[in-house]
């Protein structure tokens, strides 16, 4: 019988691969991380296969994962990852083989805001957009605690839609996206994009958190830097905004311990969102890095009858 008060959650990361066991409230009662083999996807699944070993120890517990990148369906191959050596792969049918049960994979920004509805910032919002700002830009849409993906399993994924003209307006040249599109969201937004838009502006190529700290320091190349980025994220949520008219969003990712985007950003989006009154809440996430597994943990409900799947 499967041991349905207590879930496995993992989440696959660049630089690391973190698992836990997380608790019919919400509490991880276990925690294990290893480092992520890079540029090899066998030794990625001996890794993962590895971590779920050891949180099961014996017990029979449902297993979700994190992953970059999203399902192709329906052959069920990764598709869009950063982590390149996923792309093709039947990351999902693999890991069951090796298990021997069933298994449940999201892409990780959505575990990210399954984590922040259900247990986080976003708790008791009926509607929850997260976001993640960090070496890509991505999002997830949750809804009356229920995940949204959509038939294209890429739902939220804002980061690569063009960027508005009024952000255009504000970089020096086009940017083209690892995606191979030029002008996506994400390449001004995440970490890098802010780094370069830095740079452009007359500063250094520092990471985004030292622009942050000298702006705080009134560096005045720096001081305008965080300012052209907060209303650059404003102008892109307020898209988002004037879309799904989320009660919250959670932003996640290294830039989201920013500080000061908590109060630039929801001064701004008043310019741009199509109402009299924001009421849309920006909020920084509760459990940070840790959401990503949390996340993958909730996308078994408590309760599920059984995980076992035929070998056949």
């Amino acid at each position: 019988m499967v041991e349905s008060a207590l879930r496995i959650g993992v989440d696959v990361g660049g630089s690391k691969i973190e698992g836990i066991v997380l608790t019919a409230d919400g509490e991880v009662s276990e925690l294990i991380r290893v480092p992520t083999p890079r540029h090899s996807y066998e030794k990625v699944l001996v890794a993962l296969c590895g971590v779920i070993g050891q949180l099961q120890q014996g017990r029979q517990l449902t297993v979700g994962i994190g992953t970059p990148g999203a399902l192709r369906l329906p052959g069920e191959t990764i598709k869009n990852s950063n982590s390149t050596c996923f792309n093709g792969k039947p990351l999902q049918r693999d890991i069951e083989q090796r298990l021997g049960h069933s298994i449940r994979i999201e892409n990780d920004a959505n575990c990210f805001a399954l984590s922040e509805a259900l247990h986080g910032s976003g708790r008791g919002c009926r509607s929850v957009f997260g976001v993640i700002l960090g070496t890509g830009t991505g999002g997830g849409i949750v809804i009356d605690g229920k995940l949204q993906t959509g038939p294209n399993q890429i739902a939220g994924e804002w980061g690569h839609n063009c960027i508005p003209a009024n952000v255009r307006s504000s970089i020096t040249e086009d940017r083209q996206c690892h995606c191979g599109r030029w002008n996506c969201i994400e390449t001004v937004l995440c970490g890098a994009g802010f780094r370069r838009s830095h740079v452009e502006a007359g500063g250094a190529s520092v990471e985004p958190a030292e622009i942050a700290r000298l702006a705080a320091q009134g560096d005045a190349v720096a001081s305008r830097s965080l300012e052209t980025y907060s209303r650059q994220l404003a102008q892109c949520l307020a898209t988002i905004i004037n879309m799904l008219d989320p009660a919250m969003i959670v932003l996640g990712g290294g830039l989201s311990r920013i500080d000061q985007l908590y109060e630039l950003v929801p001064a701004m989006l008043a310019e741009y969102v199509f109402t009299d009154q924001v009421l849309t809440q920006i909020s920084p996430p509760r459990f940070g890095d840790a959401s990503g597994a949390r996340g993958a943990a909730c996308l078994w409900p408590l309760l599920e009858a059984s995980y076992q799947k035929s070998a056949s």
